[in-house]
């Protein structure tokens, strides 16, 4: 294909979204303050007065009590800090003694907890990615003492949507607690933490609109606890979480989340919609494509489709000449590609799995994006397949 285009349409809205325009201007309103939150003068209470409507606003997101709420730097930290064997639930006292995570969940979690390594189990899911909630109840029908169990809300390469809410029943009902990572699923589906039954979740900014650098982490009630900081030092947070409060990541978090509540409805209306022309597109230019996910609930805004015969990567780099950034269900690094634990995990043909790539919307999208990557497809498929019988695809 050889060639560059100056157009660039952005479909890889689960690595990152681009920042809101409101969420930059709370940025710039929160940076023209000089004061410490932690200070008691009248510069220290208005910026203490950001960080706590900030608070708010990112606690409404998932349906809990600000003062549930604890920022972190983001939802790797977040994750490091919930899942550590002291987290436990008032009156409990003997440490957690299993750490069971699901095959599929975010490397944070599968590598940033804190258990040893003998203490920690594997979920496993069946072939269309769902957690296996039978394999569930027997692991803990067979811990001694107390686990805790973390389940992503919502798969960041597939999309996939996990049953939270009948695994927090399961766990619960053997005196352990859930985790659910759900960085992916804010914003895309309902979250409310006391119907899912999860007694903590984590979340991050800058899948929403909002700046890298900022996260969460909310408690269902104030009777779950940490059980000792993974930053230690001031106290801020509460003791959840010491240092100075980075309260212009902050308030762009706050303001994405606002942002994000307010066109919720809608916006999942209107990303189910342009998935669904993106979908239509890739079939009827790569008829032999597997749409992965199809028959179970996913993200409104996720595509993961796997070219059999290709590699991720080549089509990654076709479509990138082309104009259009997407992403692989591969993790790449220092030019050496390593095999999505996800699709392994689901049991999927590896050289199926060797050519899947993924493709998420956003607030931003457009009926002209979709109308840009079709035609962009007629050139990559033909040129991958070395094909010239396809006709234009008319979208609208």
């Amino acid at each position: 294909m050889g060639f560059m285009t100056a157009k660039r349409v952005y479909l890889d809205y689960n690595a990152t979204s681009p920042i809101r325009q409101q969420a930059v201007e709370a940025m710039l309103r929160a940076m023209s303050l000089p004061g410490n939150a932690s200070s008691v003068h009248r510069e220290g209470r208005e910026a203490r007065s950001v960080i706590e409507g900030a608070r708010e606003q990112v606690a409404a997101l998932a349906g809990a009590r600000a003062r549930n709420l604890y920022f972190t730097s983001g939802g790797t930290e977040a994750n490091n800090a919930v899942l550590s064997p002291k987290l436990r639930c008032s009156g409990m006292s003997e440490e957690a003694s299993l750490l069971i995570v699901s095959a599929t969940e975010h490397l944070s979690v599968l590598e940033g907890h804190r258990f040893p390594a003998d203490k920690v189990a594997l979920l496993p899911v069946h072939a269309d990615g769902i957690i296996d909630l039978a394999a569930l109840e027997k692991m803990l029908g067979a811990t001694q003492g107390r686990a805790v169990v973390s389940i992503h809300a919502a798969n960041n390469e597939t999309g996939i949507v996990q049953p939270i809410r009948e695994a927090a029943e399961i766990v619960h009902r053997h005196g352990g607690l859930i985790h659910t990572d759900a960085v992916q699923a804010a914003g895309r589906i309902p979250l409310d933490i006391a119907e899912l039954g999860v007694d903590v979740m984590t979340l991050s900014a800058h899948k929403i609109g909002g700046p890298k650098g900022a996260g969460a982490i909310v408690f269902s009630s104030g009777a779950i606890e940490l059980g000792g900081a993974l930053v230690r030092g001031g106290g801020q947070e509460q003791g959840n979480r010491s240092g100075t409060e980075n309260i212009i990541a902050i308030a762009g978090f706050g303001a994405a989340a606002e942002e994000t509540i307010r066109d919720f409805a809608q916006e999942r209306k209107r990303l189910e919609a342009l998935r669904l022309q993106i979908e239509a597109i890739v079939l009827k230019f790569a008829p032999d494509a597997v749409l992965i996910g199809q028959g179970v609930e996913r993200l409104v805004n996720t595509v993961t489709v796997a070219f059999p015969g290709h590699r991720a990567e080549t089509v990654l780099i076709a479509f990138d000449l082309a104009g259009i950034a997407l992403s692989s269900g591969s993790a790449c690094s220092s030019g050496k590609v390593k095999r999505s634990h996800v699709l392994d995990a689901m049991n999927m043909d590896k050289s199926l799995a060797a050519g899947a790539i993924r493709l998420s919307l956003g607030w931003n999208s457009t009926e002209e994006d979709i109308v840009f990557f079709a035609l962009t497809c007629e050139t990559v498929f033909n040129s991958l397949y070395k094909r010239h019988d396809s006709t234009p695809l008319r979208v609208g």
